[in-house]
């Protein structure tokens, strides 16, 4: 692999994709910062989930559910539109450790899972989707940094600032848009506003529709630059694209609608009423002691 180099920030490496080996087994840097995304994100849930009204072990057994959909949704999603390739071979789409993951369809796998979870297991959806909106964030913003070990989802030629240079086999250097970059400094940016603003939400669900409304407004843009986008069957829309922006345009709708429909109060929230029904048990408990 070429040497990859940031020339206007002094930056230039060359790292290999294969991490170490393990009894002849390459481990690949790819899927362990995907790991690492998704540790991070699992953790930093575990410590807000008191403040949505959950439990850990609500947070833990949701995740059964939702990872194997995630992978599933996502490889589904990224081989629906690159047909071609599997085609000839349709048990190819199984090679799952060969590539051909996408985030669009990994998070749609997750929300379908949560839904069915939630109804269930008879658990508050709002509550789940805004911890999991903050979660998605933390995994994005640290996941694209594979793309970056792997010198792809980068953008098009490009002589801007933060041009992103790469060698090819002969050491001809091209200058890209780091796509990667860029999506991970917008998700990094979207999770300290919500995380801060998630402690003054409005109404349940409402972190999770501006994730979804934050993600799309960048993605929309991002994904313009790109040149390895999924298109829609053969026409020139791109199909991350045209599902950011409905996406970004529906949640933000949503959001403007309940506030101004519903005039949700704080009182509402699914962590406000578990307090509130825990601290009226402790006061009949006080009255009528046994």
């Amino acid at each position: 692999m070429g040497t990859i180099s940031f020339p206007n920030l002094g930056i230039e490496v060359n790292p290999d994709q294969v991490a170490f080996t393990i009894f002849g087994k390459e481990i690949y840097w790819y899927g362990i910062i995907i790991a690492a995304g998704f540790i991070l994100a699992v953790a930093y849930a575990l410590v807000r989930v008191k403040s949505f009204g959950l439990t850990e072990d609500n947070i833990l057994d949701m995740l059964f559910a939702a990872v194997p959909a995630a992978i599933i949704c996502a490889r589904l999603y990224y081989c629906i539109f690159y047909w071609d390739l599997y085609a000839d071979h349709p048990v190819s789409v199984f090679y799952i450790w060969e590539g051909g993951l996408a985030i669009y369809g990994g998070v749609i796998g997750a929300v379908l899972a949560v839904i069915v979870f939630c109804r269930v297991k008879k658990l508050p959806l709002g509550p789940m989707l805004d911890i999991g909106g903050l979660g998605l964030l933390i995994g994005q913003l640290v996941g694209r940094w594979g793309n970056f070990i792997n010198r792809e989802a980068h953008g098009t030629v490009t002589d801007s600032f933060l041009k992103m240079g790469i060698a090819d086999a002969y050491g001809q250097v091209t200058y890209y848009h780091p796509t990667f970059l860029y999506e991970s400094l917008w998700n990094l940016l979207g999770f300290v506003l919500l995380h801060f603003y998630s402690k003054r939400r409005k109404f349940d669900g409402e972190v999770f529709a501006l994730y979804v409304a934050w993600y799309g407004l960048g993605r929309a843009w991002i994904e313009g630059l790109r040149t390895d986008s999924l298109y829609l069957f053969g026409t020139g829309i791109r199909v991350s694209q045209l599902l950011a922006v409905v996406s970004c345009i529906g949640a933000f709708g949503v959001v403007i609608w309940v506030r101004i429909r519903r005039k949700p109060q704080p009182e509402g929230l699914y962590v406000n009423r578990i307090a509130g029904q825990t601290a009226d048990h402790s006061e009949k408990e006080e009255e009528n002691p046994q």
